[in-house]
């Protein structure tokens, strides 16, 4: 009985360690670009690991992940992310690692406009959420600086950002699917055909819905084309009739757990992102990764390609399109990309 308690215990142990501490920081008074403000903006996060600091008092095994639009950082907990990079003996395992995975403002368990103040909800942008992100790590963790900060989609943007915000911050940025310039052409097109959607539904009522208004269905078959990959998807449903129940059932269910003025602040948070001009500015040893079969950043605009030979010290991958990759989600399989982070991590200097 007494070995099945320890093993039981260990289990728990482990258990608990894979989905980490979850917790809030409270920004008081947070200013937004926009020139609104929150008295309290609630920004939760998870971790995993623990943190640890040189002689002079400086972090240096953090890793922050940054998730994409409409997720949330306990998504990098799934068995295709964590099991692949934060595992025992993995390239990113917390028991050397101390791993932080941020809610983003308007995302999650942080502050949102679905919370109550719904279209009252000050405007955020990117740059007000990786600012958010900042003060979660240096006031609400006491981290004073990174080993890696890592994102995909959305949050791959967010590392940009960080490269020339917050230029000494990190030892290395990892952006997965996404390119360092405005989002325009039909990745643009997509996302005001979102808003639109949205916004010109007649019971959206300027954002005092009693019920989501009949865009938001129009809006959540828009963003699954935007994610999607026409060798997945015919994987998944090689017949009419399978395509049909397929799609209605994404649809269906994605109502169940989507807001629309949530998703409306997800899209127009994009408005004025723009690293393209600050390219030069990032000193910081960069590994970007897009995969060919993504409809969000298709290849054949050659965009990623053009300015990552303005940036310092960085690396550009483009990953084959193949059975393992999943379209614009191939960022959320590591198994597919993770031995070029395996070399990108022995090129930073050792701490």
């Amino acid at each position: 009985m007494r070995r099945f308690s320890l093993l039981l215990t260990a289990v728990l142990a482990t258990t608990a360690a894979a989905q980490g501490v979850q917790g809030d920081y409270i920004a008081r008074n947070f200013k937004f670009a926009s020139g609104e403000s929150l008295p309290e903006l609630r920004l939760h996060y998870t971790t995993l690991g623990t943190p640890r600091k040189d002689a002079q008092g400086t972090v240096r095994n953090a890793v922050m992940v940054l998730h994409g639009t409409g997720g949330t950082g306990r998504g990098f907990l799934s068995a295709n992310w964590s099991g692949e990079l934060f595992g025992p003996g993995k390239l990113l395992d917390t028991a050397r690692f101390f791993v932080v995975l941020p809610d983003d403002i308007g995302h999650g368990g942080s502050s949102k406009p679905s919370n109550g103040l719904h279209a009252k909800f000050p405007h955020y942008d990117y740059d007000d959420m990786v600012n958010a992100e900042h003060l979660l790590l240096t006031e609400g963790l006491q981290v004073n600086h990174l080993r890696l900060v890592m994102g995909t989609s959305m949050g791959c943007m967010h590392a940009w950002v960080w490269g020339y915000l917050y230029p000494a911050f990190a030892d290395g940025l990892v952006p997965l699917a996404c390119v360092p310039a405005q989002i325009a052409g039909r990745n643009r097109m997509i996302r005001t055909m979102i808003m639109d959607d949205i916004t010109e539904s007649p019971d959206y009522n300027g954002g005092e819905y009693a019920t989501q208004p009949r865009g938001l269905r129009a809006a959540i078959g828009q963003l699954f084309i935007m994610s999607s990959a026409p060798l997945v998807q015919h994987r998944q449903a090689p017949t009419r009739d399978k395509a049909d129940s397929v799609i209605r059932r994404y649809i269906d269910n994605a109502m169940k757990t989507t807001d629309a003025n949530d998703m409306l602040y997800y899209f127009n948070s994009s408005r004025n992102y723009d690293p393209s001009s600050h390219l030069d500015q990032i000193t910081t040893p960069v590994l970007a990764i897009n995969s060919a079969d993504d409809f969000v950043n298709p290849p054949e605009l050659g965009i990623a390609e053009k300015l990552i030979a303005r940036v310092k010290h960085a690396t550009f991958v483009m990953v084959p399109i193949s059975d393992q990759t999943h379209g614009h989600g191939t960022h959320s399989w590591p198994a597919v990309w993770d031995s070029h982070l395996k070399d990108f991590l022995a090129t930073l200097p050792e701490r």
